[in-house]
C-alpha cells in the first residue's frame, strides 16, 4: 500500500498580536520544530488516526467508518475537531477521502504539545496538503484565527503576514540580525488559550485598534532592518506597550519579571502564556529565568528555521 508523508512547520508571532485580525502587518517566523503527517491506504473502508507526541507516545487515537463520515457524532472533543477539519477538506474537494479504500493516519509532533507552537495549525496545513485544498480556507471552514500561523506552516523563513480584504498577503524576508545570539525563546510554563483573549480584543473601539494598527505596522517594517540590539529592544518595548494599552493588560515583563534589566521580555502571540522572546546583553543573563523556573530555553538557532 502506499503511503504519502506531509510536514509543516510551527510559529511564532513577533508582532502583531491581536491586531493581525484586523490588517496589521504582522511579523510570524516559522520554527524548525513542526509535525509531519502519514497516509497509509489500507483495504478496509475506514480512516484509523492515531497522533503521537515529541516522545512516540501515542495522545490520541480513534477510527471512523468512512461512508458514516458526515454523520458520525461523537464526545471526544478532539475527535469532533478532527471530524470538522475532514468534512471542512471534503466540502472543498468533494473527491476527497472517495478513493474506494480506507486510510491509516499518523501523525507525529516534534514538539512538545504545551509549547503552542502550533498543533492545530500544522495539522490544518498538513490535511490541506492531502486534500489538495487551500490551507486558509480550510482554516476558516474550521477554526478561526487569522492565518499567520498557516503562513509559518507553508513557508521557510520568516514572513510579513497581513489580511486585506480577507486575502491573506505573505511577504518573505531573512530575519537572521548580527545580534541573533542574543535573543533567547523561553517557553512560560504555561499553555495559552487565545480564545478568551480574542473575544475581549474584538470588543474594543474600531477607533482604537486602528491607531494601535498604524503604530504596529511601522515596528514591524522597522524591527526587520535596525542594525543593532539597543534600537530592538526600543522597538520590541514600544510595540509592548501599544499592545497593553489597547489590551489593558500588563506587558509579561511588567508582571513577571520586574526585576530583569538586562534586556527585553516580549510575548510572542496571545498574552499570558507560551513562549516569550528574552533579550540579553550577554548569554549568562539567562540565568535569571532559570533561577525563576523556567526551563525550557532556546536560542535563536535551536527555535527558528
Amino acid at each position: 500500500m502506499s503511503t504519502k508523508v506531509f510536514y509543516s512547520h510551527g510559529k511564532l508571532l513577533l508582532t502583531g498580536e491581536y491586531v493581525v485580525l484586523d490588517g496589521a502587518k504582522a511579523v510570524a517566523m516559522p520554527t524548525n520544530k513542526g509535525q509531519y503527517l502519514a497516509v497509509k491506504t489500507i483495504s478496509e473502508q475506514k480512516l484509523v488516526w492515531k497522533s503521537f507526541n515529541e516522545n512516540n507516545n501515542i495522545w490520541f487515537e480513534d477510527e471512523f467508518i468512512l461512508e458514516n463520515l458526515n454523520n458520525l457524532e461523537t464526545n471526544n472533543g478532539v475527535s469532533k475537531k478532527l471530524l470538522e477539519i475532514l468534512l471542512a477538506a471534503k466540502k472543498l474537494n468533494p473527491l476527497f477521502l472517495l478513493d474506494g479504500q480506507g486510510f491509516y493516519v499518523t501523525t507525529k509532533l516534534t514538539f512538545n504539545r504545551g509549547y503552542g507552537l502550533g498543533t492545530s495549525s500544522t495539522l490544518i496545513s498538513n490535511i490541506a496538503k492531502w486534500a489538495n485544498v487551500d490551507p486558509y480556507h480550510l482554516l476558516w471552514n474550521s477554526f478561526k484565527g487569522s492565518g499567520y500561523d498557516l503562513a509559518c506552516a507553508i513557508h521557510n523563513t520568516s514572513l510579513f503576514y497581513q489580511i486585506k480584504n480577507k486575502i491573506p498577503l505573505v511577504e518573505l524576508f531573512n530575519f537572521n540580525p548580527n545580534y541573533s545570539s542574543y535573543l533567547y525563546f523561553i517557553y512560560l510554563n504555561k499553555k495559552q488559550d487565545s480564545k478568551e483573549g480574542i473575544s475581549l480584543y474584538k470588543q474594543l473601539p474600531e477607533s482604537s485598534k486602528q491607531k494601535a494598527i498604524i503604530e504596529v505596522n511601522k515596528i514591524s517594517q522597522a524591527i526587520t532592518t535596525c542594525k543593532n540590539l539597543t534600537e530592538f529592544n526600543e522597538l520590541l518595548t514600544l510595540h509592548e506597550k501599544i499592545i497593553s494599552d489597547l489590551i489593558k493588560i500588563a506587558p509579561v515583563q511588567k508582571k513577571l519579571f520586574s526585576n530583569y534589566n538586562k534586556g527585553v521580555v516580549k510575548s510572542l502571540g496571545a498574552w499570558g502564556g507560551d513562549f516569550v522572546m528574552v533579550t540579553v546583553e550577554e548569554k549568562s543573563n539567562i540565568d535569571y529565568f532559570k533561577k525563576l523556573g523556567y526551563t525550557d530555553i532556546f536560542n535563536f538557532k535551536e527555535m527558528l528555521l
